[in-house]
Parts: structure tokens; C-alpha cells; sequence
């Protein structure tokens, strides 16, 4: 029997996949005989035609290597006597997924040890063998889920010989992992009849063991989140496969309409329930691929579950890790209880194991492996995983430690008395053009959202600016340093900004007693930026485009004013080396602080004129993309997505204009009047011509003090209405958009899944799902994810594990940055990066640059896009993205109007 599934998508039939974009994937099927994929550099010469024929010239090959594991798993089987499972040891392989972490953290909890993660090429097939077979260091295998399709070695890569030769060894395989699992015996892969992508179903299942303690059919409760573009066509399921679980029907249904979890550890509320109705659409994309029931959505069930009759073998379509599904614990531990009843029924044991002692060890955390995935491996000892709190300890004693001393002072509801932080920023800061001023602006604090500013300008001894430019021709960059006395060191990184930042900040120390008393937790340290082409430090294979602004730049603060809305209260906080004297100032910032209070009814209150709202396009920005070419570009992403290469695609453009006689500081205090957002930033680099105007509503991630992780995702956006009535009915559109909670839990689960790799295990939680924010212009859809954060974890670590935001990639998050860097003919730059602080004493919070106007060398520009899924309608996202650049542009606008008129007023004046 041979059957067809290209590793690549119709779109590479009807239009090729865009330049840059796994050029090198092949479209290679294969016999059952042989069940090897194709290496994806294979064949990409060959004619259409040709590619299509079959391959087995593999297949004895395949026969004879399972003739020497079936001799070896013999010898195996007669060593062993009464294996010992009170822990459970798992391997998971890693498809290049942006969930994998997420079933890592649900393992950890059930197995009571750590699972050894370990990518899908990361390992050959004689090095899994030895762990396996020759170490014995694992009970079970997990296969995570992961872009594209199981007849592709580039995405799928050890798993087919695992499921193919490791027969009595118990395999679990969830999404792209169930679907290799009946390609492996000769099931067909299909496309479904739609995409599901952060969609739920309700489930029935045939009560086997895998189910066990779940309820099954509808209205039971058990509601599964599916992602997935492709299914096993259970009409060609083999004899030795069963299916075991299926949708009730072909309706999906909304989040709103589900329950979710957050651990006990973290509340007592335990489940949370709402209810809504929603009313699907879809939008279908033509394919050449086969599709499963035809074009219908409404035809059948979809197959959910398999298992294999005579092997420890079971696949899961849907995936039991997602935040939204119900009883997903209650599957790993039926898998975990599967997993003992077999070695127990085959009287196996651990008597004789050669176990690495990291593995042995509940409390040991198996490598964080964050995304920049540089494995903790020495292959001379085998997996022997160096912990990052190692790594940082060799590295501090190489580092000079810098002894800090902080003194601060407090000016109670001072900020009250003189006008508020604006009028604080503009007379201390915002003369000489404000240039190297910064201000972290919660300019919205409505709800709690927001409760601290920070702003100051160059300071001390201590201030210093790091801007640093990646190198076009090898990994790296070139790092400036300019201090406080003007002077400027260069030099080379080679292992990155972020590595830099993490020994630079791990060589400074500050005694606790000194910040204590704050309530707030920047202490000093670095204020700036990190841009989007960061993302090659965090896992991301390259960029496409290089910025034309600097890819980092910080601040090294030393003095600052911060601001507590709630009180009004004023501190002033000073950093200086103990080896040297204080400076003074802090005596001086307190004598011109005093004087604004006398000087509050001075100020001249200017009255704002604003003109009209209207699209951006018809003011003088120019798009880097047409209307035609974006909504193009939108439907190639739905192809991705159709053809499982994505589940979500966050497509970007950027809108320029040049505006040389604009005030910088006078745009930013317009836009944080018009758009007020918890998150808003001002930052002015004149050194490279930069500044920076930002009211961003979304916190990409915060630590604080206390070792808690939260991030703050947006997805879902919705303009307000022109009236309470017309205002009230659009948040509830987009409350009930089946859309918007699609692309919002996504990216919830892409974040646990980021958090959970530096996270204690069972902390992640979510205890704000989807809930809706209303802002100057548009009501917004914002999930909460906060975690415990490892001790072994730096915060540098916790950065590279979640940048960029995945609000701002979708999910995968690795496959859809390459995808959309083959898509966006700019770079990002600083767009879709972020601003914030990194504090001496270990905490930071870092915001989402969107809803922002950067302006370099005299050229304003403006980024937006939006999330990319089965559900988008092109036109519909193409006006979403203008929709999110009206704030800034009107305010650009706003401030050219503004310089016109006050140059015709000198000019009269003058004649």
C-alpha cells in the first residue's frame, strides 16, 4: 500500500512558497514498507511529477535495524527484574513546538521528576537507542505536537523510528505525534475539512484505559482545544490500530462556554465557568491536498484518539495540555498509570538501571531549555545537564562584583500638589529637547492596571548608554558604551547583547536593606529598548531584514524620580558606587522639586486641537504595503495555516512619514493624552538621532521581587463606538468573537508553554482568561499568565524564554517567525520589541512596543498588523490594521498642524 502527502502545502503548487521560506522542504511520499522519511534536502530538483513518486529503496534498511533493536530489546527484557515507578521517567521530543513546555510542566507534576526534553533532530537514532535500550534511563516517551505534517523528516525527524522500532516501550503522541503514529501503520494523513486553531469540541471516547475517570459525550464536560490543520483519515486506519475517541459532532464551541483550571497553590476558586453562545464562521481556502469529508464541516465526527492493539502505543489529536481543556491532567495521568501497569505486567525492573543522577532527582529541573536551545549535553557523559545556576556562578567569578548603596527620600502627594507627573517630566526634563531623558509612563491607571512612572535623564557617575547594532555577516554585534563623561568604548560581542546584559547585571550588587522600604521595584539599573531582531539571541535561525535603528539601547540609571499614581507620592532614588562619595543629587532634585509647588499656578495649560480621525493613508504616510499586497499576504498565512505550518500568524507593516519639523516631546505628550496606556514609554537617544514615543496597552513580561512572572498577551481588538449604547454592544462582539478567544488562547498557550521553561512546576496559571479592557480608542481582549520563577532561572533567561512577545508571532512561535520573515518586506526594528527596565536587584518589566511612533533621522514610523487565523477574513484584517495605527498617526498630525500654525503665527508677526 503507498499513499501521497507532501511535506509542503498546495500553495507551493498553485503559488510558491516565498523566497527564504524552507525552500529545501521536499514533498517525498512514502511506502508503509519503508515508514522513513525523506531528508528535506532531497529531491527539491526534481519536477512536481517526479517528487511524487515512491520512495523504498529505504525499506530494507528499516528491516534489518529493527532485526538488530528486536535482539537487543530480548537481552533488555531478561537483565530486567521488578522495575520501580514511583517516579515515572519520560522522554518528551520536542517538535519544534510552542506547547512542548506546556506538557513538560503537566509531567513534571504527575511523574514527580522532571521529563528530559530533547528536539526532534537533536538526537540520532543510535544516541536515542542507547538512552533508551543500553542507559534504560526512560519509562515512557511523549511526542509533543508541532507545525507541518509527519510525512516530513524536517518536521518530524526522530519520532518516525521511535514509534517504528521502540514497540514495547510505552509512547504517548499528541496532535503532530498522534498523526505520526498512523502514518507509521499506514493511515493516511489528510487535510481536515476546515483548520482548527484554538478551537473547542466536545469529546466522546470509547472508555479504554487512556479515558479512564474522564466522561464522554455531550454535555459531559469533557471539552478539548483542538490546533490543527491535518487529520488521520479513519477510513484507512490499519487492523492494529483502533480508534479510541471522536468530536460529538462537527460544531465547535466558544471558550466562553468551557472551564479552566488554576492551580490550588494559587486559588481557592479552583474552576472558573462562564457561558456564552457564538455564532462559527470560516473562511475556506482551495486546496489540492485531500481533504477529509469533502468541503463540509458538517458531515462527521472527526477522529480524536488511536491506539495500537498489540503495543503501549496511544495518540491524541486535540491536546490535553491546553489551558482550556478540561481534564487534560487527568489524561497524562492515565498515560503515567499505563506506563506502570506495563512494566509491572512485565515484571521489569530497575534493579540493574544506570541512571545519570540529574535524572534521579525530583527537585533537579531537566534543562530549562529555553528557546535559544543551546542543550546542556556533554556527550562524553551522556545527558549530563550543567544547570544555569552553575553556569552563573563560573561567571561571576570571572566578573569584578560592583558594590552599590542606595539612598532614596519621599515627598508625600507631591505629584498631586504640582500637577501630576506631566507637568514633573516637562520642568525638570523636558528642556534642551528632553535629549537622554527617559520616562516609563503609566499614563493609564484606571482598574489597576498600572501604578508607578519612572523618568529622569543623565545622571551620575554611574550612567552610562549600551547601543548595540547586530553584525550582518556573523552571529554578534558591535557594542557602544558611552559614560557619564562623554567618553565611548566599542566592541565586539560574540554572544550577543543579551549575554552581555545578564553577566553585566549579574556583576552588580545592592544590599536588600537599601530598597526595602520602596513599593515599587526598579532600584536603578537599565532603562531602554530591545528591538525585534533580538529574536536571532532567542532561538530565532536569522533575520531577514536589518533595522536601520539600533537593535538595543539602555540606559544605565543611576538617579531617578518615580511617581505613585494612587498617592501622588514622589521618591527620589540614588545609586552610587560605595567606593566613591555621594554626589548631591538628591539634595538638588529636592530644592527644584519644592519650587514646582510654588510655581503650579504658572503653568500655562495649553487647549489641545485635534483633528479629525482618519485613515493614515490619506495624510501623507505611505504604506510599505499596498492594500492589495496585505490582504495578499493574509491569504497566503491562511494557506500556511490550512497546510499546518501555523496555527497563528501575526502579520506586521510599517507606515512612514518624514516630519523634520515636529517637536519629538510635544508628539509623545499628545499621544499620551489621546491613547493613555498603562504601559507608555519616552525615550530620547540623540546619540543616534532616536526617539521614542509608545502608549502601549500590553505588558509582555514583569518579575518582581517576590519571583512571580506575569505576562499581560492582547489579541483581540475592537474600535469603540460613537455613542454608551453602540460602545456597550461592540465590547460584547468582540467578548463573543469566536475569532478573537481563538487567537487570544493561543497565544495564552504559547505563553505558559514560554513561562513554563523557567517556571517552578505546577505555578503556571492563568488567572485572568479573556477578559476585556477598554481603552482611549478600542476595547481589547487581555489574558493574565503568571508562574513562580525557578531559582536557577536569571532574569535574562526568563527574557529569552518567552522574546518576542507571541502576541506578536503567533504559534509555533520558531515556524511562524520564519514564515512571516519571508512575508514582511521591512524589518520591525524596534516595533514588536520591547521597552522597559532591567533593575539591579534582580526584577524588570518589559511592555509590547505597539500603538507607537518611532522617529529616526527625521522619519516617523508606524507599525501595526494583527493575528492571522483559519477564522481571518482578509479585508477584515487589512482595516484592523489601520484601525490600530489612527491613535499615533492623528497624533503625528496633530503636531505638524500644530508646528504650521505657530510658524504662519511668527511669520505675521514678523512682517
Amino acid at each position: 500500500m503507498s499513499y501521497s502527502l507532501w511535506c509542503s502545502s498546495s500553495l507551493e503548487a498553485k503559488n510558491p512558497h516565498p523566497e527564504g521560506f524552507r525552500s529545501n522542504r521536499t514533498k517525498v511520499p512514502l511506502p508503509k514498507a519503508s515508514v522513513l522519511p525523506v531528508k528535506k534536502d532531497e529531491f527539491h530538483n526534481c519536477s512536481y511529477d517526479a517528487q511524487r513518486a515512491v520512495v523504498a529503496s529505504s525499506s530494507h534498511l528499516a528491516a534489518e535495524k529493527f532485526q538488530e533493536v528486536s535482539k537487543s530489546k530480548k537481552k533488555w527484557g531478561e537483565i530486567n527484574a521488578n522495575r520501580n515507578l514511583e517516579c515515572v521517567r519520560t522522554l518528551l521530543i520536542d517538535n519544534y513546538d510552542s506547547y512542548t513546555f506546556n506538557i513538560y510542566q503537566e509531567l513534571f507534576v504527575i511523574n514527580k521528576v522532571p521529563p528530559v526534553v530533547v528536539r526532534n533532530d537533536e538526537w540520532t537514532w543510535e544516541e536515542a537507542y542507547y538512552y533508551l535500550y543500553e542507559e534504560r534511563a526512560f519509562d515512557n516517551i511523549v511526542i509533543s505536537p508541532g507545525p507541518g505534517s509527519p510525512m516530513c523528516a524536517a518536521d518530524i525527524g526522530l519520532c518516525i523510528r521511535l514509534l517504528l522500532e521502540c514497540s514495547d516501550i510505552p509512547i504517548l503522541g499528541v496532535c503532530l505525534g498522534h498523526q505520526a503514529l498512523g502514518y507509521v501503520h499506514g493511515a493516511q494523513i489528510v487535510h481536515a475539512a476546515q483548520p482548527i486553531h484554538g478551537r473547542l469540541s466536545e469529546i466522546e471516547h470509547d472508555g479504554s484505559r487512556q479515558f479512564d475517570n474522564i466522561p464522554s459525550g455531550r454535555n459531559s464536560g469533557f471539552k478539548v482545544v483542538r490546533y490543527h490543520s491535518l487529520v488521520i483519515d479513519e477510513a484507512t486506519l490499519p487492523k492494529e490500530l483502533v480508534p479510541t475517541a471522536w468530536t460529538c459532532s462537527s460544531d465547535t464551541l466558544s471558550f466562553l462556554d468551557t472551564s479552566y483550571l488554576i492551580p490550588d497553590s494559587y486559588t481557592n476558586k479552583g474552576i472558573q465557568q462562564m457561558s456564552m453562545n457564538y455564532s462559527p464562521s470560516y473562511l475556506g481556502i482551495e486546496s489540492s491536498l485531500p481533504s477529509f469529508h469533502g468541503d463540509s464541516v458538517d458531515s462527521e465526527k472527526v477522529l480524536m484518539g488511536i491506539r495500537h492493539i498489540s503495543r503501549p502505543h496511544y495518540g491524541l489529536q486535540f491536546h490535553p495540555e491546553s489551558v482550556a481543556t478540561n481534564y487534560g491532567r487527568q489524561m497524562f495521568m492515565n498515560f503515567r498509570d499505563l506506563t506502570v501497569d506495563y512494566w509491572q505486567g512485565l515484571g521489569q525492573s530497575s534493579s540493574n538501571r544506570k541512571l545519570n543522577a540529574c535524572m534521579q532527582k525530583p527537585q533537579t529541573v531537566q534543562p530549562l531549555k529555553l528557546l535559544a536551545r543551546r542543550p546542556f549535553i556533554n556527550k562524553e557523559n551522556h545527558i549530563s545537564h550543567s544547570s544555569i545556576s552553575n553556569l552563573l556562578s563560573l561567571s561571576r567569578k570571572s566578573l569584578r562584583v560592583q558594590h552599590l548603596k542606595l539612598r532614596w527620600y519621599k515627598l508625600d502627594s507631591l505629584a498631586n500638589k504640582v500637577g501630576g507627573s506631566k507637568n514633573i517630566f516637562s520642568k525638570l526634563f523636558g528642556n534642551c529637547n528632553a535629549e537622554e531623558t527617559f520616562w516609563l509612563d503609566s499614563s493609564s491607571i484606571e482598574k489597576g492596571r498600572a501604578r508607578f512612572s519612572f523618568m529622569g535623564t543623565k545622571g551620575g557617575s554611574l550612567w552610562k548608554q549600551l547601543t548595540f547594532k547586530l553584525s550582518d555577516e556573523r552571529n554578534g554585534g558591535h557594542l557602544s558604551i558611552a559614560n557619564a563623561h562623554g567618553n565611548v568604548t566599542n566592541m565586539y560581542l560574540e554572544n550577543g547583547f543579551l549575554d552581555f546584559l545578564e553577566k553585566d547585571l549579574s556583576s552588580i550588587h545592592c544590599d536588600d536593606e537599601d530598597y526595602q522600604g520602596l513599593p515599587f521595584d526598579f532600584c536603578g539599573g537599565y532603562i531602554g529598548y530591545i528591538g525585534y531582531n533580538l529574536k536571532v539571541e532567542c532561538g530565532s535561525a536569522s533575520n531577514s531584514q536589518k533595522s536601520s535603528a539600533p537593535d538595543a539601547c539602555l540606559f544605565f540609571v543611576d538617579n531617578f524620580l518615580a511617581i505613585d499614581h494612587h498617592n501622588g507620592d514622589v521618591y527620589a532614588v540614588s545609586l552610587w558606587d560605595k567606593s566613591s562619595t555621594e554626589s548631591s543629587w538628591l539634595d538638588d532634585i529636592q530644592l527644584k522639586l519644592l519650587s514646582l509647588e510654588f510655581s503650579v499656578a504658572d503653568i500655562n495649560k495649553e487647549q489641545q486641537t485635534w483633528p479629525p480621525m482618519f485613515s493614515p493613508l490619506k495624510a501623507g504616510f505611505t504604506s510599505e504595503k499596498s492594500r492589495d499586497q496585505y490582504i495578499q499576504d493574509v491569504e497566503k498565512c491562511l494557506r500556511y495555516i490550512k497546510d499546518g505550518e501555523s496555527y497563528e500568524l501575526c502579520l506586521t507593516t510599517q507606515l512612514r512619514k518624514n516630519i523634520d519639523e515636529v517637536d519629538p516631546l510635544n508628539l509623545y505628550l499628545r499621544l499620551r493624552e489621546q491613547n493613555p496606556a498603562p504601559y507608555s514609554a519616552w525615550l530620547n537617544f540623540p546619540r543616534e538621532k532616536l526617539c521614542i514615543c509608545c502608549s502601549s496597552p500590553e505588558r509582555f513580561l514583569q518579575l518582581d521581587r517576590d519571583g512571580i512572572l506575569e505576562a499581560k498577551p492582547i489579541k483581540g481588538t475592537i474600535a469603540r463606538g460613537s455613542t454608551p449604547e453602540s460602545d456597550e454592544q461592540l465590547k460584547l462582539q468582540l467578548q463573543y468573537s469566536e475569532k478573537d478567544q481563538a487567537e487570544n488562547l493561543m497565544i495564552v498557550d504559547l505563553l505558559r508553554n514560554d513561562l513554563g521553561q523557567v517556571c517552578d512546576p505546577g505555578s503556571v496559571h492563568v488567572p485572568h482568561l479573556m477578559d476585556v479592557e477598554t481603552y482611549a480608542t478600542v476595547h481589547t481582549m487581555v489574558s493574565t499568565i503568571r508562574g513562580k520563577k525557578h531559582e536557577d532561572a536569571s532574569p535574562i533567561n526568563c527574557v529569552r524564554s518567552a522574546f518576542p512577545g507571541g502576541s506578536m508571532t503567533g504559534a509555533p512561535k520558531l515556524r511562524s517567525m520564519e514564515i512571516l520573515d519571508s512575508l514582511e518586506s521591512c524589518s520591525r526594528g524596534i516595533y514588536s520589541g520591547s521597552i522597559g527596565y532591567f533593575s539591579v536587584n534582580g526584577t524588570f518589566d518589559l511592555n509590547i512596543v505597539i500603538r507607537t511612533v518611532v522617529i529616526h533621522e527625521g522619519e516617523a514610523s508606524i507599525g501595526a498588523g494583527g493575528a492571522i487565523v483559519a477564522l481571518s477574513k482578509p479585508e477584515d484584517e487589512y482595516e484592523e490594521m489601520i484601525l490600530k495605527t489612527r491613535a499615533t498617526s492623528r497624533a503625528v498630525i496633530a503636531c505638524e498642524i500644530n508646528s504650521m500654525s505657530s510658524e504662519i503665527t511668527i511669520h505675521e508677526t514678523a512682517s
